[in-house]
């Protein structure tokens, strides 16, 4: 079974959009060293920002014939062919793929909540094409709403980056006991935290390296600590220039985290 992996936090600006993009890019690069027959990744925005669908392709005037929307809005019969059609090449790597976001993702919402089966009209079609793929990786927006419910559901895996200010015990607890209902509440038993994100560490902060060590020390969220990726201006530099930050500086000290993290996370698919 191909493992999704969902980006989620209800708190904007801690990495979200940053993680999954650079960890896709990174998985593609980790797979194909690997030898791996299918080193491909399919990355899907789910955020009408669409900061991931800029980066990775370029451009963020997706809409209506073109991009998730497009799927959503759909028939269910033909949304896995809509599906393939929608999906792009990333500038990164010919084997990043991109599902693009839209800002009339807005609207989608809108439109769907209260139809039945709504929170499952990308989960539906995308399992008509993950076995395509090694992995497939969902950025999402900065809350809980309908179409962060959708990645969750079509998800295996849920990531939670979180900046070191927002690690407080009851936040993160939080977080996942939402995913946890959208889990049971759905039937979706395959969806589980898989990992805590740290993004944006400062180690120089006195109270950046006390809420890590209060995190490490707790006896069910230290042991999902999945990596710590320092605050680095590379990163922001790299977006500027919509290219990764294995592209822009492998030696930045985000790159080396990030590529500890994607190393986790691959050895843990070749391990499923």
């Amino acid at each position: 079974m191909t493992r999704v992996y969902v980006f989620t936090n209800h708190k904007g600006g801690v990495g979200k959009s940053t993680s999954a993009t650079t960890i896709a890019f990174g998985m593609v690069q980790m797979l194909r060293y690997a030898k791996v027959s299918n080193p491909r990744v399919l990355l899907i925005d789910t955020d009408s920002q669409s900061h991931a669908t800029l980066v990775t392709t370029g451009r963020k005037d997706y809409g209506t014939n073109d991009s998730l929307y497009t799927v959503l809005m759909a028939d269910r019969q033909s949304a896995p062919q809509v599906l393939r059609e929608c999906i792009v090449a990333s500038e990164w790597d010919v084997d990043l793929h991109v599902l693009p976001a839209s800002p009339m993702l807005e609207g989608a919402e809108r439109e769907l909540t209260g139809v039945a089966g709504a929170p499952y009209r990308l989960a539906d079609p995308l399992s008509k094409i993950a076995n395509q793929y090694a992995a497939i990786v969902i950025d999402t927006r900065p809350s809980f709403s309908l179409m962060t419910e959708m990645g969750l559901i079509a998800a295996t895996d849920a990531i939670i980056p979180v900046e070191p200010r927002y690690l407080e015990t009851v936040g993160l607890t939080s977080v996942m006991n939402k995913i946890n209902e959208i889990r049971d509440g759905w039937r979706h038993p395959n969806l589980h935290v898989s990992g805590i994100l740290v993004t944006k560490m400062d180690s120089r902060v006195r109270g950046h390296n006390h809420l890590l060590n209060e995190l490490q020390a707790h006896p069910t969220l230290g042991k999902l600590l999945l990596g710590v990726i320092p605050a680095n201006e590379a990163v922001s530099y790299a977006h500027r220039q919509h290219q990764s930050i294995f592209a822009y500086d492998p030696a930045a000290p985000a790159s080396k985290a990030y590529a500890q993290v994607i190393g986790t996370l691959v050895r843990a698919m070749a391990g499923a």
